[in-house]
């Protein structure tokens, strides 16, 4: 092989290399930029406090609702038990409102309507901001927040009410856990059971 040659294959296997790399490396940044949270919940805080145990609940609010809506068809996501109904989109719309009231609470920020609440996303938005709402609020609360300080802010016309940290858990947090509930029942009736290789009580795929 002359000089010329080696030199140009050299060259084309430098480049070839550079290449596999860039793709590789912006396959796995894309990888990493769509993973959601609360795939799995197996770590938990070594610690028990005030603030770890609201965070351990939304860890588990989180959990659910990742697996309930995991795989979910736009069949699934139109079906309504009865005409009267929300149907499991329109439920999945109020766990994303509550999911902001959870964020604004930890966060200490008023809950202000503003109208984008209900403009139009679409699920994979919707659940992308609803796991991520949640994720941040836990991690608030094992970093840097205390559960004193922690507060419901409703500005309204009539004016501005504030509600205490068992406010949240009883409302928001636990009302969120029940929608959850009924998605998962709704998907069962349109066909698309929950996973049964989901482990609730070890947070984690069998």
């Amino acid at each position: 092989m002359n000089n010329f040659n080696r030199v140009w294959y050299t060259k084309y296997f430098v480049t070839l290399v550079f290449l596999v790399f860039a793709c590789s490396s912006r396959s796995q940044n894309k990888d990493v930029k769509d993973v959601l949270p609360f795939q799995d919940i197996t770590t938990y805080p070594d610690t028990y406090s005030s603030e770890t145990l609201v965070a351990r609940m939304i860890d588990g609010l989180g959990f659910r609702f990742y697996w309930a809506t995991e795989g979910l068809t736009v069949t699934d996501l139109s079906f309504r038990p009865h005409a009267e109904a929300r149907t499991s989109e329109e439920t999945i719309d109020h766990i994303m409102v509550l999911s902001d009231i959870i964020i604004n609470a930890i966060k200490n920020k008023p809950n202000i309507a503003s109208g984008a609440e209900t403009s139009p996303k679409t699920f994979a938005e919707k659940r992308k901001i609803i796991l991520n709402n949640l994720f941040e609020a836990r991690q608030h609360l094992v970093t840097s927040v205390k559960v004193d300080d922690v507060n419901i802010i409703f500005e309204r016309k009539e004016g501005r009410t504030e509600l205490p940290v068992w406010n949240l858990i009883n409302g928001p947090i636990a009302d969120a856990i029940w929608h959850v509930g009924q998605v998962v029942s709704f998907r069962r009736a349109s066909g698309n059971p929950f996973n049964a290789k989901v482990n609730l009580m070890m947070g984690k795929l069998r």
